[in-house]
């Protein structure tokens, strides 16, 4: 449902993936692409806290349409695919469609 919207937002989510290693990351996202996307169906279209490990959520976790849709177009992308091997991102969406990025990898301390 939602695939097609996400993938619009893409490019810009991957280049904050890269500069999320500085701090978060905000990306301010359009309303109306998402109204669209829904068909006008009743959809909350905010979550948070939808950790990707490894490029994969937790198993357990309950993903809504908006969530697993935002997990799949990352997966199509070779280079969100390559930025997600061995680290740790949070996405979270507010209400007011800002879209926060945040990189949790833990750091190793030798």
């Amino acid at each position: 449902m939602f695939t097609h919207t996400w993938k619009k937002y893409l490019p810009v989510i991957v280049f904050l993936m890269k500069r999320s290693a500085k701090g978060d990351q905000v990306l301010d996202m359009n309303f109306t692409d998402f109204q669209r996307a829904s068909g006008g169906k009743k959809v909350k279209y905010s979550f948070s806290n939808l950790v990707l490990n490894n490029g994969r959520s937790d198993p357990e976790q309950k993903l809504s349409p908006l969530t697993s849709d935002l997990i799949i177009a990352l997966q199509d992308n070779k280079e969100a695919v390559s930025m997600m091997n061995y680290k740790q991102y949070e996405f979270a969406m507010n209400s007011g469609f800002q879209l926060t990025i945040r990189n949790t990898t833990p750091y190793l301390i030798s």
